[in-house]
C-alpha cells in the first residue's frame, strides 16, 4: 500500500526499493566485451599459476649449494621453451626473466652478479640461498583458490585473472535497459532557443549519464507532454520495453503532475513523499516486474533522487554486492543552517594528516542549481534540528568520489 501523504524517511524508502529489486539474469559474453560488467558466478583457479617454478631475473640457474665460483655454461634457458638441460654441481644455465627453471638448478644469480669468461661464468655472490629469484609453483595463485567474488565488476585486473585462466566466455548480469523521460510543455531540446516559460531540458542528459555510468543500458530516452492521454501510452510503451523507467517532473501537487496520476492507475505506488531535502515529491512505483521512479523536475532534486534510490535500485539488478556506501563521519568547517527536513547537501570531503575527514558544502545548495554538484565528491547529511550545526561539529556524510586535498576556497 502506498504511504500516502506520510512524509517517509529516506532509510525506509530505500528498503522498499530493495524489496523490489533482484539481480538480472545470467548471460554469456565474450572476454572483449566483459570489461565493466559484473562477475556472475565465483572465478576460481583451474591450475596453479605459475605452473612451474620460474627465474625472476635475466641471470644463471644454478644449484644453490655449489661452493665452486667458475660454473661451465652448458645451456639457455628462455621463457616460453624448457630445456632438457640438467644442472649438475660445477655447471649452469643462462635463463631469462619468466622462463622455467632447468632440471637440477633450484636458484637464479642476477647477471649483474657473474661474470663471463669464455664458455664458462665466474659467480661473484658468496652466498646463493635455495630458491632465490624463482618464483616457485602457484606462488601467484593456486588450484581450485577463488580468485574473484561474484558479484564482483570486472575491471582491468579481473580481466587479466580471467585471460591468464582461458575464460574467453564470461558469465556476467545482464545490464538493466533504462528509458528516461523528461515530462512538462515548458521543456525544449538544448539546441531550441526557449520561448516564453519555457527551460531547456537538462534533467533528461543528467540521468542517462548517470544511468549508464552505474551500468545500465539506456535503451530509450526523450520528453512527454502535459497531455494525460499521449504521456499514458508513452509510460506504457517505455515500461513494456525497460527494466527501469526514470521521469523527472510531474510527480508533485500541480494540475498539471499527472505521472502520479497515471502510475497510480497503471500499478501499485509505494510511496510518494520523502522526508528529505532536495527530492521530497519522488514516487516509486511497479509495474509488473518494472520499477518506475518519478524523481522531482528539480534537477538537483532528480540527481540526489538518482544517487540514493535509483543507483542502489541498479547495483542489485546489475548484481553488484556494494549496493549502497556506507556513511562516514565528518567534521564540518564552517556553519551549517538546519532544516526540517534530511538534507542532503552536496559537499567537498577531505582528510587532514591525521586522517579525520572534514567537510565544507559547495555554496548555495537550491534545488535547481546544478552547480552545487559540480565537483561535489559527497552528500553531508545535515538532519532537522532546532538550532544550527556549528564549525566543528561531527556529522555524517555519504563518499560519493575520490577524496583529494583540501579545498583551497572556503564556502560561498
Amino acid at each position: 500500500m502506498p504511504t500516502g501523504d506520510r512524509l517517509l524517511p529516506p532509510h525506509e524508502a530505500l528498503e522498499i526499493i530493495l524489496r523490489h529489486v533482484r539481480p538480472l539474469p545470467v548471460e554469456q559474453v565474450p572476454l572483449e566485451e566483459a570489461g565493466d560488467r559484473v562477475l556472475a558466478e565465483p572465478l576460481i583457479a583451474d591450475r596453479d599459476l605459475p605452473p612451474f617454478p620460474a627465474a625472476t631475473m635475466d641471470g644463471f640457474a644454478v644449484i644453490a649449494g655449489d661452493v665452486s665460483p667458475w660454473r661451465e655454461i652448458i645451456g639457455e634457458q628462455f621463457a616460453g621453451s624448457q630445456t632438457s638441460v640438467e644442472v649438475t654441481p660445477g655447471t649452469a644455465v643462462r635463463i631469462t626473466t619468466g622462463a622455467p627453471l632447468p632440471p637440477g638448478a633450484d636458484a637464479v644469480v642476477p647477471v649483474e652478479n657473474t661474470e663471463l669468461r669464455d664458455d664458462h661464468v665466474v659467480i661473484h655472490q658468496e652466498h646463493v640461498e635455495v630458491g632465490e629469484n624463482v618464483r616457485p609453483v602457484g606462488a601467484d595463485l593456486r588450484k581450485d583458490q577463488v580468485l574473484v567474488e561474484a558479484g564482483t565488476p570486472i575491471g582491468p585486473a579481473e580481466i587479466g585473472l580471467l585471460a591468464s585462466l582461458g575464460q574467453v566466455d564470461v558469465p556476467v548480469f545482464r545490464r538493466p535497459r533504462v528509458s528516461v523521460l523528461s515530462t512538462g510543455d515548458e521543456l525544449v531540446d538544448p539546441s531550441e532557443e526557449p520561448g516564453p516559460g519555457q527551460i531547456r531540458d537538462s534533467n533528461r542528459f543528467s540521468l542517462v549519464v548517470a544511468a549508464r555510468r552505474a551500468g545500465a543500458d539506456v535503451v530509450w530516452s526523450g520528453r512527454g507532454p502535459d497531455d494525460p492521454a499521449a504521456l499514458r501510452r508513452l509510460l506504457e510503451e517505455r515500461i513494456a520495453d525497460s527494466d527501469i523507467v526514470l521521469t523527472s517532473g510531474g510527480v508533485s501537487v500541480g494540475e498539471k503532475d499527472f505521472v502520479k496520476e497515471i502510475l497510480d492507475d497503471l500499478g501499485t505506488v509505494h510511496f510518494r513523499r520523502l522526508f528529505m531535502k532536495p527530492g521530497k515529491p519522488l514516487n516509486f512505483a511497479t509495474v509488473g516486474d518494472t520499477l518506475v521512479f518519478g524523481l522531482p523536475g528539480n534537477p538537483v532534486s532528480a540527481l540526489v533522487g538518482f544517487e540514493v534510490f535509483v543507483n542502489a535500485a541498479l547495483r542489485v539488478m546489475a548484481g553488484r554486492r556494494d549496493v549502497q556506501p556506507r556513511p562516514v563521519p565528518v567534521v564540518l568547517t564552517h556553519d551549517v543552517p538546519s532544516g526540517d527536513r534530511l538534507e542532503f547537501q552536496r559537499g567537498l570531503v577531505w582528510a587532514d594528516e591525521s586522517g579525520v575527514l572534514h567537510a565544507r558544502n559547495t555554496g548555495p545548495q537550491a534545488s535547481a542549481r546544478l552547480l552545487s554538484l559540480v565537483g561535489a565528491n559527497a552528500f553531508i547529511l545535515i538532519p532537522p534540528r532546532e538550532t544550527p550545526y556549528r564549525a566543528g561539529e561531527r556529522v555524517m556524510a555519504v563518499i560519493r568520489g575520490p577524496i583529494g586535498p583540501a579545498p583551497e576556497s572556503p564556502a560561498e
